[in-house]
This record gives structure tokens, C-alpha cells and sequence, in this order.
């Protein structure tokens, strides 16, 4: 029903229509009724009629009492279970309060969905078993201390670890959040940054089927959930691809967005109404939608409304009424509610004040969730939303229930803790003069609560959350001699991305784990040279391919299949990433390890989605990120918002990335088999990688002996050329390793100044090793001191680098180089469109700029003259008062 009515002109014909929509539903069903309107709503369209953009219902529950099912477990019990545990999550935040840390926490919004958790704890969360990896469960992040506090009552967790709650320094707390990193065998996937849960949830069901569709793994019993807020559900992430669960027919997919109409600081839609406005969006995008409004007291006084105006009065009610309802009490609901209409005062004149304020609102029922749950469960077309309303601070009273101030409540004083007591009934557990020690309270073994508890669980094959930390089975991975073809003198000049095509190509053909390498690409396969991939291994696509594409005459025609292998997500960089994520911890959610690889323009990953690569860190994703057409200036014609110069800087603010910017085939093929040894081998390392390569096509010679650890470890000797006047050390990496081999030839040849030249695979990894023997001598002074790896490589000649990024890239290793100077070269500013050569020229990096960099360094010395430098300017037709390109 739509909340702004229109006045009504012929009420008799309306009349008609409705009685006879009633008459057809009465007499051949609501299957009838549906198809007649929607036959109604197509001819509207046809004759141009303006339709409603969302389809709303009347604001009640989707699920009329009569079609509920029976609830299957015991209310009594399961309600004295969940009052423990709401209890204790309380004390958890209480406790930690009151060690004046200001540590912070947050009690009101577990409050207001205990009965989602428990209803799910007791009913539908099934943990891993022999079959599968169990049910995949994106936790709302600011609910971890309920979820803390049933981990504790099952025994799980210890009360010192409660006490330590957001106290993970000494190695014995509990992360604030949902956070697999800091408890790498509880949480499974991080839901904060807020937004970020639900695009993750989304991909990781598509991914379940991807499983499913090739035939790696049995998900058909698997089950993912998603917990959100209703503030949450601003941000673009957590509506962004909605419609591509629908697309996909994720019927293995369930949202449950907890409608307590508040965000941080104050109502989420005072004016309007978040479930409405959450139905349509989502019965729009062809999700099957369940709300759950009210309680079963309402149900009672809905019956009883003969008249229609209490559906009417909660149609129009807005959300800061609703809010407002729940922060006074019986009597003011009284009056402000029920008293707006005569009829609706009338219903609830038997009532006394405490009666109407005990109306639940449906959130906070277990038999209308389960009902809503157990729906979703039987949906297997289409992926289901339950918008549950409920009440911020469920419980606690004056201290913050239905206030705007209730997300902030971290402290409490006695009096309102005894009314919690009170309100929760757990009398029989605490006595009052307990309460002010603040007390974790036990389910004693032998008790109706501790055998219920755990035989639900076993039931469920077991306790969740869990997350399993490691791979069971080893596998067969490749030695570097798999990939020869890349280690030889290319025949014809290439691009690194190229390399990476026939690296992966390599990887697809491994007959110990090609089944398990992920391709996935953000609609750029054609601009990368990998639409052989379409015919050699197909796209995934759950309903294959229900047409003849345009080049199905082609060797690489676009081939869709169930059981393809291509993720080919779209124009959609932060769904691929999604995906890849979801890829790149299958082996934590299924014990299955994947290897994924996305490749996409550099410029469109880090600074693009730069959150999702930090939560990829945060769940120890093990995978490749391929940043392409990287550099500031490798991109021909494409312009400033394409030309990436900084990805390497973002990439090494991630702990756990490991970045590379390789010029040669040879680099990527060792680089990419170290990854995979250190990912995938008996390490199991908690590490993903970020590879940069480039579209520019160039000689790529074959392997120099001994290079390899050189490759790994960040850096090694290219080549050695000669000149008796001076020596200086050249550093470059990526395409601008080659404008620095160019200046090593000119230096050279022109001025007799030898060189040696260095390939830096990495500078984020020389740093971090700097850094890491600089904390280590610092700590431990009497012993042998350590060396970094830069500092054994180089000498003290005068150092120059150039390469495609800012210059902080290279500068971070300034400290651990041995040389009397150290000139870094760097593309700092705006990029634009021009040529490669125009670029490296407007951006300083090419290689006269090297040079006169080196002449430059020779001169303060008193090697060189100062005018050879000026000399040198002149030469390389270089504009000294041009604006410096930061600034451009």
C-alpha cells in the first residue's frame, strides 16, 4: 500500500475493483489473483500508464499467523538461555568500562537482535562437517559481544577472555569486531567497514555455486546469512548489487536486516519508513521479501480491527512516531498511538498501560523469525531479505531503550543494571546483592538450560562461529621449470601482461591444480589479451548460455556455461573483488584451497576498493592481484583518472600484501611460483600478492643465472657497464627499468661513466626488511647486528631510481642504502593523456633526466664540473623553469 494516498474521485468504482480482487482470491486462490495483476500491470505499461518504481505491502508481517509452522523448539528454555546470554554480553562491555581504559564497546544493538542469533543458534546455523564447510554466517560487526557471551555460556571461551575484551595486546583478548585476523579460528569474515558485509555476502553465495557448477565441491546444503543494520543499508555497498543476487538465482542467500529504525545518532528515516522503503527496493531487484513488523499480540488486536483503521494507523505511523513509542511508555502509546482514532482506541481499552507496552515487535519473537528463517530456507530460486523490526536497546530500560543515545551506552549505573536483571528474569541465577560485582553468569552441567543449549548444537553438527585456519589436503604445486617458456628469450617483444596470459595459461594446464586457479576479470579480458580464455575454459554463468553469441563463428567466441571457470564480473571492480576475496579464502570456508587471479586496470583496484583489500587482509586471503596498464605512464590516450602511480604506496600500507613491479617474463614467472609455494605449500602463508604489469610491448631477454632469491627478496644486478671517470648505481623498475638501461648505455658511451644497474622487483619488500633489522638491532643491542638486504646489494657510490610511482615509493628505502647519495626519480602529480615518451619526459623519468640525475650527484661530489649538468639540460632538450609536474 502506498503511504501517500491519491484522493479518490469514484469510490463505488474502486469499490469494484477491490471486491473483485477479494471475490477472485476467495474463489480460485492467490496464484489466480497474482496472475490476473500481473497481466493488469503489463497492459498499464503497454498503455503507458506511470508505474510505481517499488511494489509495497501493507505494513504488517508477510506471514500470516495461520501460515505459520509450528515452532520445533522449547520457548521457556531457549527464552532463559538467550536472557543469560543478553545478560552476560552486557557484563562483557560493563566490565571492560570499568577499567576507565575507554576502550568503548556496544550493548544495544545485540539487544535488539538476540532473538535473531538464538533463534539461528538453536534452528538453522549448521557448523562444518565431514559433507561440507556448513553455513557461512556475515555476523552485524557491532553485535561480537553476544556473540562472545554464547561462546562463553558453551564453554568455548574463558571469563578472563570476556575480561579482555578489546584488550588483544597481551595476546588473551577478544577482538571489538568481527575480525579473522586477530581470532584466526572464531571469526570467519570481517563485517566492518560497515557496507562491506553484504557485497561480500552477495559474492560469496555466487561463489558457493561457482563450487557447485564445476563440480569441485558439494555446496547444495550450504547456506550463506548476512546480519545488517537498517543505518547500514545506506551505504552504496549493501544495495549496490542486490540485483545480481537475483540475477543469479542465489537462492542460497538470506539478509536479515535488523529494522531498529535508529542509526548512530538518530532515526535512520524519521519521515518515512526504512521497511517500506527496504521492500521495494528489494522486491524491485527480485528478492523474495519477508517482514516481520509484530509480535503475536498484535495479531490479536489486528483480527479484532473490523474496521481497518489500526492497518491504517500503522501504515501511516512514520518511524521517528515509532521510535518515540518505545523510549516513553504504555500511557503514552496510549494516547499518541491508539488514540489518533476512535476505533483504534477502542481495541486496546481492555488493556491495561503494561499490556499495550509489552506488544513485542516481531524482531523480538522467536516464532515469527523462525517462521521467517524456515521460508527463506524453502526459497531456492531467489534470494531472500527478512526485514525484521525491532527496538534499539531492547531491554534496557531508561538506559537506552529506543533513544538516539543507545548506540554510545558503554556505561550503566547500578540501578538501571538491577532493572536489566529484573526485566531479563534471571532471578534464579543472581541474587541481587551479586549485581554490583558485575557477575558472567553459567549454565551448571546437568541443568535443562546447558543440556539444551548443547544438544541444539549438536544437532547443528557443532559450534559456530568456527574458522578453520589452514587446508587439510597438500597439494601437487608446480616447480619453477614449469614455467621455462617465460625464463628463455621472448622471440618477439611483449608486455608483462602478456607474460602473465602465458603464466596463466601455463597454471590452466597444471594437471595438479588447474582445476583450481580462478581467472576473474572486471570486463577487460579483451584489453588484456585473455579472450582466449572464453572458448578454452568458458565463463561460469548458472543458466549457461540461452543464446548464439554474435561471434560464435570465431575460435574465442563468448562461451557462457554452468560449469565455466571465468569469473567475468562486469564493469563492477568492487563485486570482482568480492569475488576474489570469496576465492581466496575458499580454503578457510570449504577446505578447499583456490587460487584466484583478478586482473584489472591499476588505476581501479587499491584506490578504487581500498577497503575491500584491507578486509581481504583482515580474512587472510591467499590469492594474485594483478594491477594492469600499470604506471603513470604506460597508458597511452587514456588520460588522468587511468594512470596509476601510487598503487604500490596504497599496497604497502596492507600487512600482509606482498607487491612487486616486475619488468620481465622472467620476474612475473618467479614471482608467481614463489607466491604459490608460499600460499599454497606447507607454510601456508597468511599472504596475498599485488603484481603491477604493463601494456607496453618490449624485448624481454632470457633469465641471468642466479637471480632468483635476488627476484623474491626485492631486488638484484641487472647488468655492469664501463667508464673510467666515475661510477654510479642505477635502480629502476617496471617499464622505466628500461629509460634507466637507456641512461646506463649514454652515461656509458657519452661521458665514460660506468654503472651498475639493478631491477627492483620491489621496494615496499626492501623496505620492509630495513625496517624489520633496524627494530631488531634496536631491540637486541648486544647482539649481531642484521643487515638489510639493500644494504648487501649496493654500494657506496652515488645511487639514482627512477620508476613509474611517486616518489615515496622508492624513497621508503633511503635509510638502508650504503651509498654517499641516494636521488630518487618518481612520478608525483596528475596523470593525462599523451604518448609514453611525451609522459616520461613531462614526469622527469625518462632517461635523460636519469642522466643528468647522475651527472647531477657526480657534481656535488666535485667528481664532475657543474656545467657538464648544464651541458647535459641543453642536450636532453630539458625546460629547467617548466612547472614542477606535481603541480601540473
Amino acid at each position: 500500500m502506498s503511504e501517500v494516498s491519491q484522493v479518490d474521485i469514484d469510490a463505488l468504482e474502486t469499490k469494484e475493483w477491490l471486491q473483485a480482487l477479494e471475490s477472485v482470491v476467495r474463489e480460485e486462490g492467490v496464484e489466480r489473483a497474482q496472475f490476473l495483476l500481473e497481466q493488469v500491470l503489463e497492459q498499464a505499461r503497454l498503455e503507458g500508464v506511470d508505474m510505481p518504481t517499488g511494489v509495497t505491502t501493507n505494513y504488517i508481517n508477510t506471514i500470516p499467523p495461520q501460515d505459520e509452522p509450528a515452532y520445533p523448539g522449547d520457548v521457556n528454555l531457549e527464552r532463559r538461555i538467550r536472557s543469560v546470554i543478553r545478560w552476560n554480553a552486557i557484563m562483557i562491555v560493563l566490565r571492560a568500562s570499568k577499567k576507565d581504559l575507554e576502550l568503548g564497546g556496544h550493548m544495544a544493538s545485540f539487544q535488539s537482535s538476540a532473538a535473531f542469533y538464538e533463534t539461528c543458534f538453536n534452528h538453522f546455523f549448521r557448523a562444518p562437517n565431514d559433507k561440507d564447510g556448513g553455513d557461512l554466517v556475515f555476523y552485524q560487526g557491532h553485535i561480537s559481544p553476544g556473540i562472545y557471551a554464547r561462546a562463553f555460556v558453551e564453554g568455548r571461551l574463558t571469563a578472563e577472555q570476556l575480561d579482555n575484551f578489546r584488550q588483544e595486546v597481551g595476546g588473551k583478548g577478544l577482538s571489538s569486531y568481527p575480525h579473522p585476523k586477530l581470532m584466526p579460528e572464531f571469526w570467519q569474515f570481517p563485517t566492518v567497514s560497515m557496507g562491506l558485509g553484504p557485497i561480500a555476502a552477495i559474492y560469496q553465495a555466487r561463489f558457493l555455486k561457482y563450487l557447485n557448477g564445476r563440480g569441485l565441491k558439494d555446496t547444495s546444503q550450504q547456506r550463506v546469512y548476512a546480519f545488517l543494520g537498517d543505518g547500514e543499508m545506506d551505504e552504496p555497498e549493501s544495495r549496490g548489487a542486490i540485483s545480481f543476487a537475483a540475477r543469479e538465482g542465489l537462492g542460497n542467500l538470506c539478509f536479515l536486516v535488523n529494522c531498529n529504525l535508529q542509526r548512530l545518532d538518530g532515526p535512520v528515516m524519521g519521515n518515512g519508513k526504512i521497511i517500506q522503503e527496504l521492500e521495494g527496493l528489494f522486491r524491485g531487484a527480485g528478492w523474495n521479501v519477508i517482514k516481520v513488523v509484530w509480535g503475536s499480540g498484535w495479531d490479536k488486536l489486528l483480527a479484532k480491527d473490523t474496521t481497518g483503521k489500526l492497518l491504517e494507523l500503522m501504515n501511516e505511523t512514520v518511524d521517528g512516531d515509532y521510535q518515540t513509542y518505545k523510549s516513553k511508555d504504555g500511557a503514552y502509546v496510549r494516547k499518541h498511538f491508539f488514540g489518533r482514532y476512535p476505533e483504534t482506541a477502542a481495541l486496546v481499552a481492555d488493556m491495561t498501560d503494561e499490556e499495550i507496552f509489552a506488544l513485542k515487535r516481531g524482531g523480538h519473537e522467536p516464532s515469527k523469525l523462525y517462521a521467517a528463517f524456515k521460508a527463506a530456507q524453502e526459497c531456492s530460486d531467489k534470494p531472500t531479505v527478512i526485514l525484521a523490526k525491532t527496538v534499539k536497546g531492547y531491554g534496557m530500560g531508561e538506559a537506552a531503550e529506543g533513544k538516539n543515545i543507545a548506540h554510545q551506552v558503554k556505561k550503566m549505573d547500578m540501578t538501571h543494571v538491577k532493572q536489566i536483571r529484573k526485566r531479563l528474569k534471571l532471578e534464579d541465577f543472581i541474587s541481587e546483592d551479586q549485581v554490583d560485582e558485575l557477575p558472567y553468569i553459567t549454565l551448571e552441567e546437568g541443568t535443562p538450560e546447558h543440556s539444551y543449549l548443547h544438544e541444539r548444537r549438536k544437532a547443528l553438527h557443532g559450534y559456530t562461529p568456527v574458522r578453520l585456519p589452514r587446508f587439510s589436503d597438500e597439494l601437487t604445486l608446480p616447480e619453477l621449470s614449469a614455467f621455462e617458456p617465460l625464463l628463455e628469450e621472448q622471440k618477439r617483444d611483449i608486455s608483462t601482461t602478456m607474460g602473465f596470459v602465458r603464466a596463466l595459461n601455463i597454471l590452466l594446464k597444471d594437471k595438479h591444480i588447474g582445476k583450481q586457479i580462478v581467472p576473474i576479470i572486471a570486463d577487460e579480458a579483451r584489453t588484456f589479451g585473455m579472450e582466449g580464455l572464453f572458448r578454452q575454459i568458458g565463463i561460469y554463468n548458472p543458466r549457461g548460455q540461452g543464446y548464439t553469441p554474435e561471434d560464435r563463428s570465431v575460435v574465442s567466441y563468448y562461451k557462457e556455461d554452468v560449469s565455466g571457470q571465468v569469473l567475468q564480473e562486469g564493469i563492477n571492480e568492487l563485486g570482482a573483488m568480492s569475488s576474489w576475496v570469496a576465492a581466496a579464502t575458499s580454503y578457510s570456508t570449504n577446505d578447499l584451497p583456490m587460487i584466484p587471479f583478478y586482473i584489472y586496470y591499476s588505476m581501479f583496484g587499491f584506490q578504487r576498493v581500498g577497503d575491500m583489500a584491507w578486509l581481504a587482509g583482515d580474512q587472510q586471503a591467499r590469492g594474485f592481484l594483478l594491477g594492469a596498464t600499470a604506471g603513470r605512464t604506460t597508458l597511452n590516450g587514456e588520460g588522468l583518472q587511468h594512470e596509476d602511480g601510487h598503487s604500490h604506496v596504497l599496497a604497502g600500507t596492507v600487512p600482509n600484501c606482498i607487491s612487486y613491479d616486475p619488468t620481465y617474463a622472467y620476474e612475473l614467472a618467479v614471482i608467481i611460483q614463489d607466491g604459490i609455494r608460499r600460499m599454497y605449500g606447507p607454510a601456508q602463508e597468511n599472504v596475498y600478492y599485488y603484481i603491477t604489469v604493463m601494456n607496453e610491448n618490449y624485448h624481454h631477454g632470457a633469465m641471468p643465472e642466479g637471480v632468483e632469491e635476488g627476484i623474491r627478496r626485492g631486488m638484484y644486478k641487472l647488468e655492469s657497464l664501463t667508464g673510467d671517470k666515475a661510477q654510479v648505481q642505477l635502480l629502476g623498475s617496471g617499464t622505466i627499468l628500461n629509460e634507466v638501461r637507456k641512461a646506463a648505455q649514454i652515461l656509458s658511451e657519452e661521458y665514460s661513466i660506468g654503472s651498475n644497474v639493478y631491477s627492483v622487483t620491489s621496494f615496499n619488500e626492501l623496505a620492509r626488511d630495513g625496517q624489520d633489522c633496524e627494530r631488531f638491532n634496536m631491540l637486541h643491542p648486544e647482539a649481531e647486528e642484521k643487515v638489510p638486504y639493500i644494504t648487501t646489494v649496493l654500494n657506496s657510490a652515488p645511487a639514482i631510481a627512477a620508476t613509474d610511482y611517486m616518489k615515496s615509493y622508492a624513497e621508503q628505502v633511503r635509510a638502508f642504502v650504503p651509498a654517499d647519495s641516494y636521488k630518487v626519480l618518481g612520478t608525483d602529480g596528475f596523470g593525462r593523456s599523451d604518448s609514453r615518451e611525451n609522459l616520461r619526459r613531462h614526469f622527469e623519468v625518462n632517461a635523460g633526466y636519469i642522466v643528468v640525475a647522475a651527472l647531477n650527484e657526480l657534481a656535488k661530489k666535485g667528481t664532475l664540473k657543474k656545467s657538464v649538468v648544464a651541458e647535459a639540460i641543453k642536450k636532453f632538450d630539458i625546460d629547467s623553469d617548466k612547472i614542477n609536474p606535481l603541480y601540473a
